[in-house]
């Protein structure tokens, strides 16, 4: 955890942008293949809403990505010698990172489908993990753009944790910013097919 290595604020968002970015872009590679890289309940239930997978196959993934989220907290409170369970105190609340949520999740999501739409998902390890360290910056809420992880950090007392009574109210934003994404995209998709 980047609080064991600085105590500089700015060193530990760097610290954390740099290691999401990395580890991103390797895991979107690795299981492309295996699972479209679902790791976002956004995404999943995007896709589900669009017809591009079943309901059974939407459970699955949710499931995975809500348990695979709070076992990986878990593993690492357990690696930085902190209660295997250590629920966040971190209250995260305000109009200001509220909207952050809605653009960080609607920007993942529009690019997600562009690029879909151009026929250029190959290119997702890159697209995806560089929009999501640089929304660690831009957004006034460092950028958490997924429920399943929203709700992994509520159960790591850390830097990036989040109190559990403000998870809701940051899920809620996420998906409304992932309406906002794919409505977007679908506009772009409409205004880029030939009139005939």
């Amino acid at each position: 955890m980047a609080t064991n290595i600085s105590n500089d604020v700015g060193v530990q968002l760097a610290i954390n942008a740099v290691a999401t970015v990395l580890s991103l872009s390797i895991l979107i590679f690795i299981f492309a293949g295996i699972s479209g890289s679902h790791f976002n309940p956004v995404v999943t239930l995007s896709e589900f809403l669009r017809h591009k997978i079943s309901m059974t196959t939407a459970g699955a993934y949710l499931l995975a990505q809500f348990l695979g989220g709070f076992l990986g907290a878990v593993l690492a409170n357990l690696m930085f010698a902190l209660p295997a369970i250590s629920p966040s105190h971190h209250i995260r609340s305000g109009g200001h990172l509220w909207l952050g949520e809605v653009v960080a999740t609607a920007g993942l999501l529009f690019l997600l489908m562009v690029m879909e739409i151009e026929g250029k998902v190959s290119a997702a390890p890159l697209v995806i993990s560089g929009w999501i360290g640089a929304a660690y910056f831009f957004t006034s809420s460092t950028s958490f753009a997924n429920p399943a992880v929203t709700f992994a950090r509520s159960w790591s007392d850390s830097f990036s944790g989040i109190a559990l009574r403000s998870v809701p109210a940051f899920v809620l934003a996420q998906l409304m910013g992932g309406c906002i994404g794919v409505a977007l995209a679908s506009l772009l998709k409409k205004g880029a097919q030939p009139h005939g």
